[in-house]
């Protein structure tokens, strides 16, 4: 028997095992993204300088299968994640070129049939390319974001990693258009390129194997209201992944609780609100219900987003 069928036979078992003492993780790694965060004003880069922003959440969700149905284990996840960002005076394709730096720090608490498991951890650093350009109602942002494998991660315990194990990068375009009115749409489209993780474990204490989690195709958006400095609106995300998450070049195979591939979909949409001063300080809150979930954790999160500029 070839090493790639030996290693999927081995997959099997373990996860025959593992669903009678810990949850099946659905999803390799953790997302290093936080879906929805770039909602009001996606498109649009404030003047040059260098400026703070905070991500504050909590996500509270159920794992589930390639139907749709719930599955043992969930998650109960603080997140906050510190963003510094420079727009500086350079312009390339006459545009303004920008950077910034992204640090989370995730506390998450995972319920099993075996139990609990919960712990405060570092997740991966992000740095983040973009230039923006400006026309009259409307504003893009074309990035490039590069997820650095260092945060906490632990092979064959899924339900303790909040770092992925892996590289990735993650070309994007954002799009906002506001309204002489006050109506604006704003929208990010992103597609992540997942390298594969060497250091995967099927469970505790076994050999390591290749396992690359398949690209995702990933949007925000918003549809909103602006009233002077404040604004109302509908915001969410979706997202759909386009290719298997593979153990040595083949597809995952099937699970009573993962489809073939595990291959990963949510969409998730709810009301928002913003706010800006005169000096620059914005600040946002979201909430939003995850729905048409597979093979992957759903629920709610709320999302509060902070910005001053130094």
């Amino acid at each position: 028997m070839s090493k790639t069928k030996d290693n999927l036979c081995l997959l099997l078992a373990l996860t025959a095992i593992a669903m009678c003492s810990r949850m099946v993780q659905a999803k390799e790694g953790a997302d290093w993204y936080p879906y929805g965060s770039e909602t009001w004003m996606a498109g649009v880069t404030p003047p040059p300088g260098v400026y703070f922003i905070d991500y504050l959440g909590y996500y509270s969700a159920d794992l589930r299968d390639g139907d749709g149905r719930k599955a043992p284990g969930s998650i109960h996840a603080w997140f906050n994640a510190f963003r510094i960002a420079h727009v500086t005076n350079v312009e390339i394709l006459g545009g303004k070129f920008a950077w910034h730096l992204i640090q989370p720090t995730v506390h998450m608490a995972s319920e099993t049939p075996a139990g609990k498991v919960s712990g405060a951890r570092f997740a991966d650093l992000t740095l983040g390319l973009a230039n923006t350009w400006r026309h009259n109602n409307s504003s893009w942002a074309a990035g490039l974001g590069i997820n650095l494998p260092t945060g906490y991660y632990r092979a064959g315990r899924p339900q303790e990693s909040v770092g992925t194990g892996y590289w990735s990068v993650e070309p994007s375009l954002a799009y906002t258009y506001l309204s002489d009115t006050g109506w604006e749409f704003s929208t990010r489209f992103a597609y992540f390129l997942n390298a594969t993780n060497h250091d995967y474990k099927p469970a505790p204490g076994t050999q390591s194997i290749d396992y690359r989690s398949g690209d995702e195709i990933h949007i925000d958006y918003l549809i909103g209201k602006r009233f002077g400095p404040m604004g109302v609106g509908i915001s969410g995300y979706w997202v759909k992944q386009i290719n298997n998450d593979e153990i040595d070049g083949s597809a995952v195979p099937a699970t009573p609780f993962t489809s073939e591939g595990r291959r990963g979909q949510v969409f998730a949409i709810g009301p928002s609100v913003t706010y800006q001063t005169k000096s620059g300080v914005s600040v946002s809150l979201q909430w939003n219900h995850e729905y048409q979930v597979r093979n992957r954790f759903g629920g709610d999160k709320t999302l509060m987003k902070f910005s001053v500029p130094f």
